[in-house]
Formats: C-alpha cells, sequence, structure tokens
C-alpha cells in the first residue's frame, strides 16, 4: 500500500467512525454517542469543532491531513514520499505525539545545531524521537 493509500484509507475510516453516531438525548437537547473501531470521534469533534450532522469524507481526509501534520489534504497528496512517512509516523503515533510537538522538537533541533535538516535527517530523527525519546 503506497502512503498516498494508506491516508485514504485512514479517512475512510475516519468517515465510517463517525457514522457509527447514535443520536442521545440528554434533558432537552440530542447528543451523539460514537461506538468507534479506529478514532477517537468524540476527541476530534472536540478538537477540530466538527458539525456532527454534517461530517463529509473530504473534511475527513483534512483532519487525517491536519493530524499527519500537514496544513490541508492538498499539501498531503502532494508532499514528498520521505516527508509522507514523516506524516504516517505522526498519524500512528497521535496518542503519543502531536504535529505541534514534532514541529517544536525539529525547529528546536535545528536551532541548536544552527542547520536546516533535509527530509531525510527529519525522517531519521522522528524514528529515534519515537523510539527512544517520547
Amino acid at each position: 500500500m503506497t502512503n498516498i493509500e494508506y491516508f485514504k484509507l485512514q479517512s475512510k475510516n475516519l468517515f465510517r467512525d463517525w457514522k457509527t453516531k447514535v443520536p442521545v438525548k440528554d434533558d432537552d437537547i440530542i447528543i451523539y454517542e460514537y461506538n468507534p473501531k479506529y478514532f477517537d470521534v468524540d476527541e476530534i469533534v472536540c478538537s477540530f469543532n466538527i458539525d456532527e450532522d454534517n461530517f463529509t469524507l473530504m473534511q475527513a481526509q483534512h483532519v487525517i491531513a491536519i493530524l499527519a501534520g500537514f496544513e490541508n489534504w492538498f499539501e498531503l497528496i502532494h508532499a514528498s514520499e520521505t516527508n509522507l512517512e514523516i506524516g504516517k509516523l505522526l498519524l500512528d503515533n497521535r496518542d503519543r505525539i502531536t504535529p505541534d510537538d514534532w514541529l517544536m522538537f525539529i525547529r528546536g533541533s535545528e536551532e541548536l545545531n544552527n542547520t536546516t535538516f533535509d527530509d531525510e535527517t527529519k525522517l531519521s530523527l522522528c524514528e529515534i524521537w519515537l523510539n527512544e525519546i517520547v
């Protein structure tokens, strides 16, 4: 499976999880409960201010792109394979690291070393950081 196929699958999984919603009456309002398989839908709904009545696959793609450290889906699908690998690591380890944490780590490391890392070095650092530090 290519990296792009992986991200498409994760978008579909998020959308499938959202579709498990069941309306529950709480006092005078309707809230939704989810029975997700892949994602913490409640957390995503709150974090991304999602309209639970009008969530689309396109919005799921946008969420996945952000969780993978990209600005949007367009940026994700046009990223280099190396950056897609980093994004996959970030998405797979979203319970351990946020894209913002990763960005702060990389920027801090570049500043400390007075350099700009190439994409391959960033991928290596991400793998080391996830395996040893985080």
